[in-house]
C-alpha cells in the first residue's frame, strides 16, 4: 500500500515532527559518545572491525523497499547484529586470551559502515534513510550492550559451553528485533495517526520472515566465524542476497498490482463514467477511515484496491449516470453495478476479498443477511461523501454531505463508519496518508 512518506533528504529540525527529532537527537549523541571512546582507545581486532563495517556498507547500500513503503537492510542488519555477538574469528593460540570487543566500537563500526552505505544514495538524490538506519542502529545498540560485557565470560566462551550462547543470542535477537518494531510502530503511528496497537502488530507481522532470516544469519555468522574466520562473511552474504533477492521481487509484484489496480479505476473517469479523481478520493478516504477504526494493514491494502474499483461496475450501464454519483440512483441500480464490478475484479482470480468487499458495497448497513464487511461499509460511506462533496474543500458543503449521511445511519449506512468519516474529514485533505 502506498503511503505518504517523511523526507529522509537531511530535513531541517523545523520540518520534522517530535518523535523522529527524539529518535535521531538520541541515536545521534549516541554515535558521538561511541566514536570519541573508540578514538581515545586502541580499536580492538580492526581487520575484524573493518570487515564487518565493510559488509554492513554494502548492506546499507543494497537495501530494499518492504510493503507499506518500509526500508529495510537485511544484510547490513546480519552483519552489525553478527558483530554485536562476535565471540572469536579463528582458533586463538594456546594461552592467549580473547581480546574483548567494547559495545561502543560495535555502535562505531556500524554507525560508519551505515553511513557510507548510505553516501550512494544521496549522491543520487534518493532519501538518506535517516530513520530507518537510526531504528536499526538502536536494535543493534540493545544487543551489544546485552552482550558485550558476557561475550568473554566462562560462562559464554568457556569449554562445551555453546548452548549457553546459543541461548543468549537467540533472546538477545529477539529483544534487539522487538525494540525495532517497537520503534519503527512508535514512528509509523504518528505519521499516519493509526493506532500503536495496530501499528506494532503490522510490524511485527510484515518484519517476522525478513527478521527471522536475519536473526538466523547473525547467529551463523557468529558461529561459523570461530572455525572459518572472516572468510564466513563472504560464504553467508550468498543466501542473504537471495533472500534479498526473493522479498525485492515479492515486493516489486505487490508495486504492480496497485499500479494496475489504479490504471483500470481511471478508465471509468477516462470514458465519463465519473468525475476526475473521484475513485482516487475514495481511495485515500476510506482507507483513512479503516486507520480510523484501526484496520490492520492487509485489510487496510484490500481496502485500498475495493475502493479504487468500486465504481469499475459503471462501465457496462448503457448510459452513464449524471456526474457517476451513485449515491443519487435507486437501490437496485447500485446492486447492479457493483455486482458487474466484483464479477469483472473476480475474472483476475488473485482478488477474491476485492471482488466481495465491491459486491458488498451497495448492501445497507443494517437490516441485511449477511451483514456487510466493514470495508464494504466504510466504501459505501466514503463513496456517498465524495459524490455528494467531489473535490471541494467549502466546510459547509462538507458539514451538509456529513449530516445527510448522519440521518441515513438508521440502515444505510453504519453510525460507527460515519463518525469516523467526519474525523477524518475534518482534517486538511493533504493530511491524508497516500
Amino acid at each position: 500500500m502506498a503511503i505518504r512518506q517523511a523526507d529522509d533528504r537531511l530535513p531541517s529540525w523545523q520540518t520534522m515532527d517530535s518523535g523522529r527529532l527524539l529518535l535521531l537527537a538520541a541515536v545521534g549523541m549516541m554515535v558521538v559518545a561511541a566514536v570519541a571512546h573508540t578514538a581515545a582507545v586502541r580499536v580492538t581486532q580492526p581487520q575484524t572491525a573493518i570487515a564487518f563495517g565493510s559488509v554492513i556498507a554494502i548492506g546499507e547500500l543494497l537495501r530494499l523497499r518492504q510493503q507499506g513503503g518500509r526500508e529495510a537492510a537485511p544484510i547490513a542488519t546480519a552483519a552489525a547484529l553478527a558483530y554485536a555477538l562476535l565471540l572469536r574469528v579463528g582458533e586463538l593460540p594456546s594461552g592467549q586470551p580473547m581480546p574483548r570487543v567494547a559495545a561502543l566500537q560495535v555502535i562505531t563500526v556500524t554507525a560508519v559502515g551505515m553511513t557510507v552505505g548510505a553516501l550512494p544514495h544521496i549522491a543520487a538524490g534518493r532519501p538518506a534513510g535517516l530513520t530507518g538506519m537510526a531504528t536499526r542502529l538502536v536494535a543493534v545498540a540493545c544487543v551489544a550492550f546485552a552482550f558485550r560485557p558476557i561475550a568473554g565470560t566462562d560462562l559464554i566462551s568457556g569449554t562445551g559451553h555453546w548452548w549457553i550462547a546459543f541461548i543468549v543470542m537467540c533472546f538477545l535477537v529477539v529483544f534487539g528485533w522487538l525494540a525495532e518494531a517497537i520503534i519503527a510502530a512508535l514512528i509509523r503511528a504518528d505519521d499516519l495517526g493509526a493506532r500503536f496497537s495496530v501499528a506494532l502488530w503490522d510490524e511485527m507481522r510484515i518484519q517476522l520472515p525478513l527478521g527471522a532470516a536475519v536473526g538466523v544469519s547473525a547467529m551463523m555468522i557468529t558461529f561459523a566465524a570461530e572455525v572459518m574466520g572472516l572468510a564466513e562473511l563472504a560464504v553467508f552474504m550468498g543466501p542473504l542476497l537471495v533472500t534479498q533477492v526473493a522479498f525485492r521481487r515479492y515486493e516489486g509484484i505487490s508495486a504492480t498490482y496497485l499500479q494496475t489496480v489504479r490504471a483500470l479505476a481511471r478508465v471509468t473517469e477516462v470514458g465519463g463514467y465519473v468525475e476526475s479523481g473521484h475513485s482516487r478520493r475514495v481511495s485515500r478516504l476510506a482507507v483513512a477511515v479503516g486507520r480510523e477504526l484501526g484496520l490492520a494493514e492487509p485489510d487496510l491494502l484490500d481496502l485500498e484496491y475495493a475502493a479504487l474499483m468500486h465504481d469499475i461496475g459503471q462501465l457496462a450501464l448503457p448510459d452513464p449516470i449524471p456526474g457517476g454519483a451513485t449515491v443519487l440512483v435507486a437501490r437496485e441500480d447500485q446492486r447492479r453495478i457493483a455486482e458487474l464490478g466484483a464479477d469483472v475484479i473476480s475474472k483476475a482470480g488473485v482478488l477474491d476479498r476485492v471482488a466481495e468487499l465491491v459486491r458488498c458495497q451497495s448492501w445497507p448497513s443494517r437490516g441485511h443477511d449477511p451483514e456487510p464487511p466493514i470495508g464494504s461499509r466504510i466504501i459505501r460511506a466514503a463513496n456517498a461523501f465524495d459524490d455528494l462533496v467531489g473535490g471541494s474543500t467549502d466546510r459547509d458543503r462538507t458539514a451538509a454531505a456529513l449530516e445527510r449521511l448522519r440521518l441515513d445511519t438508521a440502515a444505510e449506512y453504519d453510525p460507527g463508519v460515519v463518525e469516523a468519516l467526519s474525523e477524518v474529514a475534518g482534517r486538511r485533505p493533504g493530511s491524508w496518508p497516500e
